[in-house]
């Protein structure tokens, strides 16, 4: 009831509430509040951990978390609510292993089933027994580029964010083992780095990752979950140069017609090519048709997002590529009309086997008591983020 009366008071989203000693989290999930209460000062960004885990089991199970999924499926969601957590603390909130012992079905009266070695297991997020005919892990080390460019052609924010995403397909309990040219890694080795280590921040692990290793000898050791999970996602702040500069140029032919000149230049090496290429160039939203000649790819205009589409399928590295169009504007406007605001040109990419942050797995090793072998694939991408130049 508190939160209702104070909805409306923006200084009150607040997900952590406390009152009369007791504190309060909670989230939203479409028209659904999850809520914890504790009386004591237990660790918030845990207990807010926990009630996304929740959801995510739900939507496990429903598909989509709603009012009327959980109206529709109260017993199940009792069941899980009894094995998720226990006397206030959380147990497992693997949806896989959950699965395997409640069924959506469950109100059949049949032989109790025992739980799954999972649930019991120091290892909860792999089950016992698979087996595959071909063992092989692929990793893909994903990097997005965040950038924000002023009118000046000045960077204003500049960030890397990169994520290791795995997916194996391994027989039995797999111990696997992984190599970063992490700097802090080389220098407790005792190698020398040679300009070719890298500084991560941010780091965040999967549970499967053994902290404790890492900590003492920045060794990534770990039990790999069954299918698609993300190891690792990292950061870097330190400034970078954008990949695709875009410059435009733009005549102004009285209020009725406008002419922009794009220029997009591919700022890294020659080996590596670009892959769908997207450049959003917004337009005025009275504009008609325009009229485009482009050096490259082609260019669809989009009224619906008040923009024009350049699309390049590949941009070789040090290239430079441009773009003309005309467009009229019917509209009438007032001489003393202030300054419209204006959109920031958007570009969209891939460059396959490459990394801006210079990120290399040095090994990947799977060890396994039975001894067999598995094949590693490694793949490396980077891709634009939030890449916007304000340039006109």
């Amino acid at each position: 009831m508190k939160l209702i009366e104070k909805e409306v008071d923006p200084q009150f989203q607040n997900p952590v509430v406390y009152d009369n000693g007791v504190t309060y989290m909670f989230i939203q999930h479409n028209n659904v509040y999850l809520m914890t209460a504790s009386r004591q000062n237990c660790n918030a960004a845990s207990l807010l951990l926990f009630l996304h885990r929740v959801v995510d089991v739900f939507k496990h199970y429903f598909l989509e978390l709603e009012e009327e999924s959980l109206r529709d499926n109260f017993v199940v969601v009792y069941e899980l609510l009894d094995e998720v957590m226990d006397f206030g603390f959380p147990q497992y909130t693997e949806a896989r292993i959950l699965s395997e012992f409640i069924k959506t079905d469950a109100y059949r009266m049949e032989v109790a089933q025992r739980p799954p070695m999972a649930v019991t297991n120091a290892v909860s997020w792999r089950s016992q027994g698979i087996q595959y005919n071909k063992n092989e892990v692929f990793l893909d080390v994903v990097e997005s580029v965040n950038i924000l460019v002023n009118s000046n052609g000045q960077i204003i924010r500049s960030e890397v964010v990169g994520a290791l995403k795995m997916r194996t397909y391994l027989s039995g309990m797999p111990e696997c083992k992984l190599g970063l040219n992490d700097r802090l890694l080389l220098e407790a080795e005792g190698r020398t780095s040679k300009g070719k280590a890298i500084d991560l921040d941010d780091i965040k692990f999967h549970q499967c990752v053994r902290l404790a290793r890492f900590e003492n000898d920045r060794t990534i050791s770990f039990i790999p979950p069954d299918g698609s999970f993300d190891l690792m996602t990292y950061r870097l702040s330190t400034q970078v140069k954008p990949l695709i500069w875009v410059e435009a140029l733009v005549e102004r032919h009285s209020k009725s017609r406008i002419e922009i000149l794009l220029k997009a230049r591919s700022q890294f090496k020659e080996r590596s090519t670009a892959t769908n290429v997207e450049i959003e160039l917004p337009v005025p939203s009275d504009a008609t048709k325009p009229i485009v000649r482009t050096s490259m790819g082609n260019a669809t205009y989009a009224p619906e997002n008040d923009a024009l589409i350049w699309k390049i399928k590949s941009f070789p590295g040090n290239k430079e590529y441009m773009l003309r169009t005309e467009f009229f504007l019917p509209s009438v406007t007032a001489e003393e009309a202030g300054p419209d605001r204006k959109a920031p040109v958007r570009v969209k990419f891939e460059i396959p086997y490459f990394t801006i942050s210079g990120i290399q797995v040095r090994y990947l090793k799977i060890i396994e008591k039975s001894g067999y072998h598995a094949l590693p694939w490694v793949r490396y991408i980077t891709m634009a983020g939030e890449y916007e130049l304000r340039l006109m």
